[in-house]
């Protein structure tokens, strides 16, 4: 089991949801995990249940990440960390603009950019990008975070190419929608997300996605599993608008 091959790991977006899953899992596997995000409290209460070591960093700035990986031999790398906002392009603000980009592409490509090529010169390791059907698929509204989940979705197929030859392995998760706080940061109403997104629906879990990515890594070694496309039963992405008009 290549989990045997690990020591260490990094997990992004770490104090909830899918990151804290995710942690919880591979210390259950004997990882050192390494859990990041910006909220100080609760990566402390996962500290104590789980034995991690928490880092309160705001992974939108590139020194603090810096900062924190210098020194450290990452084997497996877990980018969780993602936001979004409602509306689409006609609509968004800067804000919206500026901040997914950081979070959910700029983050991944900086950590990536400092963890792999300690990977590529060990010839061991492991990187999990967490995408979304959002990268693959169009809908409706959350353009930018459309645009970034596709830079991930792209990227995590070039990071095959870059590290070809080694043992290092790639794995892209794909989720359809996950019940996690995601939406109640979107709409600043956790019990109305709870409501809109969740009452009602069979979504995944967070225990879900870390199945997926546990999967992946304990896979024989010699096997590289690349993309997994994860969503609830009940969902179904596609469809096809044609606006008919008579000028």
């Amino acid at each position: 089991m290549p989990f045997s091959d690990y020591k260490t790991a990094l997990v992004t977006g770490a104090s909830t949801g899918i990151g804290a899953e995710v942690v919880e899992r591979l210390a259950k596997q004997g990882l050192r995990v390494h859990a990041v995000a910006r909220n100080a409290e609760r990566l402390d209460e996962l500290a104590r249940r789980t034995g991690c070591v928490p880092h309160a960093v705001d992974v939108t700035s590139t020194a603090a990440l810096t900062e924190l990986v210098d020194g450290l031999e990452i084997d497996v790398l877990v980018n969780n960390a993602g936001v979004s906002r409602t509306g689409n392009i006609l609509t968004a603000d800067e804000f919206a603009v500026d901040e997914q980009v950081a979070v959910n592409i700029q983050a991944v490509l900086h950590l990536v950019r400092l963890v792999m090529p300690g990977m590529v010169e060990r010839d061991l390791g492991h990187i999990v990008n967490i995408s979304s059907i959002a990268g693959v698929y169009n809908f409706g509204g959350n353009t930018i975070y459309h645009a970034t989940k596709s830079a991930v979705h792209t990227l995590s197929r070039q990071l095959r190419v870059d590290a070809f030859g080694r043992r290092v392995r790639v794995t892209e998760i794909c989720p359809g929608r996950v019940e996690t706080e995601i939406f109640g940061r979107l709409l600043g109403d956790m019990d109305r997300a709870q409501r809109e997104y969740y009452d009602g629906y069979e979504s995944l879990k967070p225990e879900d996605i870390a199945d997926a990515i546990e999967f992946a890594i304990a896979s024989p070694r010699h096997v590289n599993v690349g993309h997994i496309e994860i969503l609830p039963t009940f969902q179904v992405p596609g469809g096809l608008n044609f606006e008919r008009r008579a000028d």
